[in-house]
């Protein structure tokens, strides 16, 4: 019942004032024992008047455990969420599946601050997306929660050191004189060589499905790639919203030096394009989404707003830039004479990324309208001394780039 009281202008008459005090606290008293009977708001109401304090914050308070990460959601929430933030963080991590709330949230407050929490700590593998919260009647915050788990409370400890182990082998793959650049390349291309994308995939929000079952989807990509990269001591932020004309869809930001650039592990999986674009049979590994900017994958990329992500506008650590395989314009000679050389050396694949659109375009036209890929074919089999060779080609508009994949 949700209870709305007057008050009278003034002050009370002389000789009053305890009395009312007396009974004002007999009905605080009287209330608090009503919302205990009914089980939820006492809590509440004893917090806002003052006669308890919540153990998970004290206004003012920075010296917070925060697992050692950088809590990019934390950070960038208005502080109005700090209660409710960390009193769910310290609560989820000490694995308290549920409780009675001390902090003072709306529904929609709680629900802000519970993803948060969940986008800044892929440590927390056994909580899954959803949850159960009891609103109070009489103060409209939500009083308890109880979450859904993903992983029984007596199995957490070891699949907790299999995680570890688990992103230990990746990060084992990678050397400490390589450059950032280059340690967080490694981890990507491992996840994308040891996950399948499975829409059917167990525990597929969390990142045990990537990390342990290697079937996931976006979140379980994400999630894994933020979990190594915090243990090798990197920033890496979880990010969702929308595929444009899609579903929903979750992705990273990372740092180096002090850039940020998107990294979408999920798209950079063959696997997974196959599956999108109606099949290109392309098996070769796609490094667009690999420390890009907002130019190149806000087209495909909508962002869920719920909160200002880092401006992404650096592209220094391009893949085909740095690789050589960044072409500004379209020269008809320097893209011929790379494509004989891919056929001669024997590589698998070539992949060209043209600096504009209209470089691009020439180059299509040039090479599959044209005779420039047919040449490159007839060339191949004759190095083999064939007479046939299946060979497949893929075009991303978006990003400029064209793949061909000689076998």
């Amino acid at each position: 019942m949700e209870r709305k009281e007057r008050s009278r202008t003034g002050r009370p008459e002389a000789g009053r004032g305890r009395g009312l005090l007396k009974k004002g606290a007999a009905i605080l008293m009287m209330t608090l024992a009503a919302l205990a009977l009914c089980g939820c708001g006492a809590r509440h109401l004893a917090v806002s008047a003052g006669l308890e304090k919540s153990p998970y914050y004290h206004l003012g308070d920075t010296e917070w455990d925060h697992g050692g990460v950088e809590e990019y959601y934390f950070d960038h929430l208005d502080s109005s969420y700090n209660e409710i933030y960390r009193e769910l963080y310290s609560r989820l991590s000490n694995r308290e599946d549920s409780g009675d709330l001390y902090a003072q949230a709306s529904a929609d407050d709680f629900w802000k601050a519970y993803y948060a929490v969940l986008a800044d700590h892929p440590e927390l593998f056994w909580v899954g997306s959803s949850a159960q919260t009891v609103v109070s009647n009489l103060t409209g915050k939500v009083v308890s929660y109880q979450i859904e788990s993903t992983v029984p409370a007596d199995q957490r400890d070891e699949m907790k050191q299999q995680l570890d182990a688990a992103a230990d082998a990746c990060i084992a793959q990678t050397d400490e004189t390589w450059s950032d650049y280059g340690r967080i390349k490694s981890v990507y291309e491992y996840l994308i060589n040891q996950v399948e994308y499975d829409l059917n995939a167990p525990s597929s929000q969390c990142a045990q499905s990537a990390l342990l079952y290697h079937r996931s989807v976006c979140a379980g990509y994400a999630k894994a790639f933020q979990y190594i990269l915090h243990r090798m001591g990197y920033f890496c932020t979880y990010v969702t919203g929308k595929i444009k004309n899609g579903g929903d869809h979750a992705w990273n930001i990372v740092r180096i030096g002090d850039q940020y650039y998107h990294v979408d592990v999920t798209w950079g999986d063959p696997v997974f394009a196959e599956g999108q674009e109606s099949g290109t049979g392309i098996t070769v590994m796609n490094y667009n989404y690999l420390c890009c900017t907002d130019d190149e994958i806000l087209p495909t990329h909508i962002p869920d707003g719920s909160i200002t992500l880092p401006a992404c506008t650096d592209d220094s650590w391009n893949y085909y830039k740095i690789n050589g395989m960044y072409y500004e314009t379209f020269d008809y000679d320097t893209v011929y004479n790379a494509l004989m050389d891919s056929v001669e050396s024997g590589r698998q694949s070539i992949v060209m990324k043209f600096g504009s659109a209209d470089a691009y375009s020439e180059a299509k036209e040039q090479l599959f309208t044209d005779r420039m890929y047919n040449d490159a074919v007839q060339y191949l089999m004759q190095q083999n001394g064939v007479d046939t060779w299946n060979t497949r080609y893929s075009c991303d508009d978006s990003f400029h780039v064209i793949t061909i994949q000689w076998s």
